[in-house]
């Protein structure tokens, strides 16, 4: 019988070991304090959404964020209601609440209750949804669900796609695909050109940046009066950088802009992507899921056609912020660009049998995002997501009749759900005005607007994606916005006097 080793406090390690096990037990809690800690959180998810009409979507007063910091991490334990309620004195109320209502700048986020839930589930069975070997129905459920997004769009068999963090990494993924279709080297970035608009996402040029093509020409085609991409002018500028001897690989699209929700004219689009060999990526992180109605089907004409797309699930399908698409039409080509077969991970090579996650991304490790998509899809069922999609479409051309109607100088009329509008003052300078105008609104609360800069003009916009968005919400901000153009007007003074000081 062998001998036990012992430590230099005479400690054999079986007993040592037990010790730590003892030690670390909390956090592996037993059925009764499971139940406690979890009556505790739901009370608090409880109140949050019964108070949540009533809360204010904007916090402007910031002061307690940096109190997070008053429960130092260290040695000290702290009770779940404490913690909570610092989570929501400290992060749920300053700034803006993306569950709200009256989330009505950017593109909303959503939230649904289902998704949390799931990712609840998800998370307490920590299932690995990267590599098939060790999680077979959670990558089959993302497959599922990824595609249904592929026949959504109207790619045929072969695509393949990932589920990302959101439209940026997804975006991210395709144009990693692009480089490796196109056969792009480093010798030949500085020739190789890339087509977008003004109004393409920011996050295409960091992607470019990124992946080491911060040398690559973007070419900026303009825009026609509905701020789509003209593809007549898309057509000219391929041919004459092909004059040049320059090198035309990729033309970025957008299905719903940022800015002004414009769709561009995919199809005529794509007619010159074929012609001339080069990649259609379109970006359809904010407006993909409208093609689930069928009145706007016809606007998505083309994106079939396209070599990569991407949707965001937590912008079209309301759910909570974190989850992102890419979809590629020959899916060799996603997996070409990211698989990579490590020597320990010898076990699942053996026994894959079809895609897994990890061959189409960056991504090794990564959340089980599928749960979070397809639990409300088969619990609700898609007729309701086309209500609420159809509803918002509805309500951002009711704003923004209703804005014009007002004496608002108003933008295109929606062809998404983003409207865009200012006040112009008999005297003065509308952009200053208007820049008072949405701090007024930001000071006020009860909804959030954004701004934007369109041809050098301060202009407000009204994003309405948000699943709690309804009629009352878009009368309310309409209420604020004329109070707000009255106030301005009568006291011109207050609001020059503050925007002198915020720009000292």
């Amino acid at each position: 019988m062998t001998a036990r080793a012992t430590g230099d406090d005479g400690e054999d390690p079986r007993s040592r070991i037990k010790r730590l096990e003892r030690a670390a037990s909390p956090l592996d809690p037993g059925p009764e304090e499971r139940d406690r800690l979890m009556a505790a959180t739901h009370g608090y998810a409880r109140r949050f959404l019964e108070e949540l009409p009533s809360r204010l979507t904007y916090g402007a007063d910031k002061r307690a964020a940096p109190l997070v910091r008053s429960l130092e991490i260290g040695e000290g334990t702290h009770g779940i209601e404490a913690l909570l309620e610092r989570y929501d004195e400290s992060v749920a109320r300053p700034g803006i609440a993306p569950a709200h209502g009256g989330h009505l700048g950017y593109i909303p986020g959503g939230g649904l209750y289902a998704s949390a839930l799931a990712d609840y589930v998800a998370a307490v069975t920590n299932e690995y949804a990267g590599v098939r070997f060790a999680g077979p129905g959670s990558v089959e459920m993302e497959n599922q669900v990824l595609d249904w997004m592929a026949g959504l769009v109207g790619y045929p068999g072969g695509a393949e796609g990932n589920l990302a963090s959101g439209g940026s990494i997804a975006n991210l993924i395709a144009i990693v695909a692009a480089r490796e279709a196109a056969g792009l080297e480093a010798r030949g970035v500085p020739d190789a050109v890339v087509y977008s608009t003004s109004h393409a996402h920011h996050c295409i040029a960091r992607a470019l940046r990124v992946l080491g093509l911060g040398e690559t020409r973007v070419h900026e085609i303009p825009l026609d009066e509905r701020f789509r991409l003209r593809a007549d002018a898309l057509a000219a500028a391929i041919a004459e950088d092909r004059g040049a001897g320059l090198r035309p690989w990729l033309v970025i699209a957008s299905a719903g802009t940022t800015d002004v929700g414009a769709i561009d004219p995919l199809d005529p689009i794509a007619d010159i992507a074929e012609a001339e060999g080069v990649w259609l990526h379109v970006d359809a992180a904010y407006g993909g899921f409208f093609a689930l109605l069928e009145s706007h089907r016809a606007a998505f004409a083309g994106m079939e056609r396209s070599h990569s797309i991407v949707l965001d699930p937590h912008k079209g399908l309301f759910l909570p912020y974190g989850v992102g698409a890419v979809l590629v039409r020959e899916g060799e080509w996603l997996r070409r660009a990211h698989a990579y077969h490590a020597h320990y991970m010898q076990d699942a090579v053996a026994e894959e049998f079809e895609r897994s996650p990890a061959d189409l991304s960056p991504e090794l490790t990564k959340h089980f995002r599928g749960l979070r998509v397809w639990l409300p899809l088969l619990l609700h069922g898609l007729e309701p997501f086309r209500a609420c999609l159809e509803e918002k479409l509805e309500l951002a051309r009711y704003f923004h009749a209703e804005i014009a109607a007002r004496g608002f100088e108003v933008g295109p009329t929606p062809e998404l759900s983003v409207a865009t509008y200012r006040w112009v003052p008999d005297s003065g300078d509308a952009n200053d005005f208007n820049r008072a105008l949405i701090e007024h609104v930001h000071r006020d609360g009860r909804v959030f607007l954004s701004s934007t800069m369109i041809d050098g003009v301060f202009t407000l916009r009204i994003a309405v994606l948000a699943f709690r968005t309804h009629l009352d919400t878009i009368d309310l901000t309409l209420r604020i916005l004329e109070d707000g153009v009255a106030e301005l007007e009568a006291h011109p003074e207050r609001w020059r006097r503050d925007l002198e000081a915020s720009r000292a």
